[in-house]
């Protein structure tokens, strides 16, 4: 009882979070549902989709009122999104084979080389955030390729994991498509929100799905007040210590991924 009255003050903590950097909910939101909730890891991201989904819905509701989004590129990139973060959680998730070699010497749990690949793409994800680039406005010159692309890519990424994807479109949209970092965030939880709720719809009609709705409906509730708190925070910090703020975030989570996995590996 003790963990999960921690864990549910740790959900206010994944809406904080996701309000402030527009992304990271379901980084944060899995780990906790497995340690404070006692959840297997592949039945926390089932609850991490919903939880991070129906919380950046209200967000992108707030950044809708505050003419921060940018409905095209939201678009190129939630649609394929979409279709792609869906098949991976009906077809390439149960098709993993639960070992996984690389070569003759490389064998990886498929779970342990899921977040293992995961990891690094975040640190790769946070150095052009922590070097920073110039603010610049936005452009009509968009890349409408480039963005379906990103937006197949986090599909896939989102529905191995069960993340929302934020780490990686941020730095999409901004180093892309020059979006200044308060819309690349804004937009980004549009984003999160129908890759999230795309993945949960999916998981529904597998057979046998279990899920407490109590503990979900908590979780989300206090993480949505998390995300009201981390709005208004996000409003009151300058862009250019924003986008550092989340790549020293996106690169601090990706090594620690890392050393747990490999912890986890050597025992």
């Amino acid at each position: 009882m003790a963990l999960e009255i921690i864990g549910y003050f740790l959900a206010l903590f994944v809406g904080l979070v996701l309000g402030t950097l527009g992304g990271g909910g379901s980084i944060l939101a899995v780990p906790i549902l497995v340690v404070f909730f006692q959840l297997e890891p592949q039945n926390a991201t089932v609850y991490s989709l919903f939880i991070v989904g129906v919380t950046s819905l209200f967000g992108a509701v707030q950044h809708f009122k505050s003419k921060l989004i940018h409905p095209k590129n939201a678009l190129l990139f939630g649609i394929p999104a979409v279709i792609s973060i869906s098949l991976t959680r009906l077809i390439v998730v149960p098709a993993l084979p639960p070992i996984i070699q690389l070569g003759e010497h490389i064998v990886f749990e498929r779970n342990t080389f899921i977040m293992s690949l995961f990891g690094i793409l975040m640190i790769l994800a946070s150095i052009p955030m922590i070097k920073g680039q110039k603010e610049l406005p936005s452009t009509k010159k968009n890349r409408p390729t480039v963005l379906v692309i990103f937006g197949g890519i986090i599909g896939l990424i989102s529905g191995l994991v069960g993340a929302g994807g934020g780490f990686m479109i941020i730095p999409s949209l901004s180093i892309f498509m020059k979006v200044p970092i308060k819309n690349a965030i804004a937009t980004s939880i549009v984003i999160i929100a129908i890759n999230s709720l795309s993945g949960f719809t999916a998981e529904l009609f597998k057979p046998n799905l279990q899920l407490d709705w109590i503990l979900l409906l908590g979780f989300t509730l206090i993480a949505t007040g998390g995300l009201i708190l981390g709005l208004k925070i996000n409003h009151k910090i300058q862009s250019k210590n924003l986008k550092k703020g989340f790549g020293f975030f996106v690169l601090l989570i990706g090594v620690s991924i890392l050393i747990a996995e490999a912890l986890a590996a050597s025992r």
